[in-house]
């Protein structure tokens, strides 16, 4: 089976799981795994911020940030496509009781001008916005790899109206690696990063939430009402440890990612966005075959894959497959939908 569907389908190497046997733990409620402290302290150092903080997901570590930067009842700008918006479960307004103010930018994100439009000042009739989020890379736009600058603009904007902005980084180091930037030049105008451990870096398990020291003692906090206490968790963070080290290989991910454009494109009736990282959008409309059955065909054919939409499936390279797996996917989904 080539899996496709998604960088989280990676599986721990035999040094990850090495390092989770031999894992020196102790109770991280408590703030006394050292692993899990040495990964913390590892991370912050790596992203360039004060302090960072080990969460079981993403998804948790996005929503703790919003409910720590936020007051009950604020808005938070945010792409319509957004990670934030399309898949954690409407968590801002379950969790934290936001509400969410969507904007549709180019490569989703928002303009200074734009963000200027779309925050509210606070008054007697409205809440005022508390958050402004970005995502990088941009998951649903084609793992888009968003540059520094567009980063800080939006960034700078927000600040000038005292908004705070949160950066959903699940897969920033690949947004890093194809940019060809250090990590910090897309951390530094941000006031919080998510990272994920568990995507293309191939941890079996965790994200980082980094920031500000006080802010970080805050978020400790919230982890645990969210139900984030892991107690001897070094199990699971020592292979993040070493999925730290695995930064570099993630330009082959994409080495792979655009062979497999360049293979879809040559199949009549696919369409194909231009890969900027390990995520490849192919347009199936002119084959006209819905999205899932040429999913369940594909499958059959022992290639998994994710419908995306009305007429687009997504295709993730990463840690666990190879370029003879791409080239061989290439061919059983021409032969799919011959």
């Amino acid at each position: 089976m080539i899996d496709l569907r998604s960088d989280t389908v990676t599986t721990p190497d035999d040094a990850m799981r090495q390092a989770a046997a031999t894992a020196d733990v102790g109770d991280d409620v408590y703030g006394e795994d050292p692993t899990v402290n040495e990964l913390e302290a590892r991370v912050a150092d790596r992203l360039g911020t004060e302090a960072a903080l080990y969460c079981p997901t993403g998804t948790m570590a996005n929503q703790v940030a919003a409910r720590v930067h936020t007051e009950r009842g604020q808005e938070v700008l945010a792409d319509r496509r957004s990670h934030v918006v399309k898949y954690e479960l409407g968590g801002f307004a379950q969790h934290s009781a936001l509400q969410v103010r969507m904007f549709d930018a180019d490569r989703g994100v928002p303009s200074p001008e734009r963000v200027g439009e779309g925050v509210v000042t606070e008054d007697l009739h409205r809440p005022g916005t508390g958050l402004l989020c970005l995502e990088n890379t941009h998951n649903a736009r084609g793992g888009l790899a968003i540059e520094p600058e567009r980063i800080a603009a939006a960034a700078e904007a927000a600040h000038e109206h005292d908004v705070p902005v949160h950066l959903d980084g699940a897969r920033l180091f690949n947004a890093a690696t194809a940019l060809d930037v250090p990590i910090t030049d897309l951390t530094e105008p941000v006031d919080t990063v998510m990272v994920s451990l568990s995507k293309g870096l191939g941890a079996p398990v965790g994200s980082m939430l980094a920031g500000p020291e006080a802010f970080i003692e805050r978020a400790r906090r919230t982890r645990k009402l969210f139900g984030g206490g892991m107690r001897q968790a070094g199990l699971v963070a020592a292979p993040g440890l070493e999925a730290l080290e695995n930064v570099a290989d993630l330009a082959t991910d994409h080495e792979n990612a655009q062979r497999l454009a360049d293979g879809l494109a040559a199949v009549d009736g696919i369409s194909v966005q231009a890969p900027e990282t390990n995520i490849v959008l192919a347009d199936v409309a002119e084959t006209g075959i819905e999205t899932d059955t040429v999913v369940e065909r594909l499958r059959e054919r022992e290639v998994l894959a994710t419908a995306f939409g009305p007429t687009t499936i997504r295709f993730c390279t990463h840690r666990d497959v190879t370029r003879a797996d791409v080239e061989e996917a290439v061919e059983r989904i021409e032969t799919a939908l011959a």
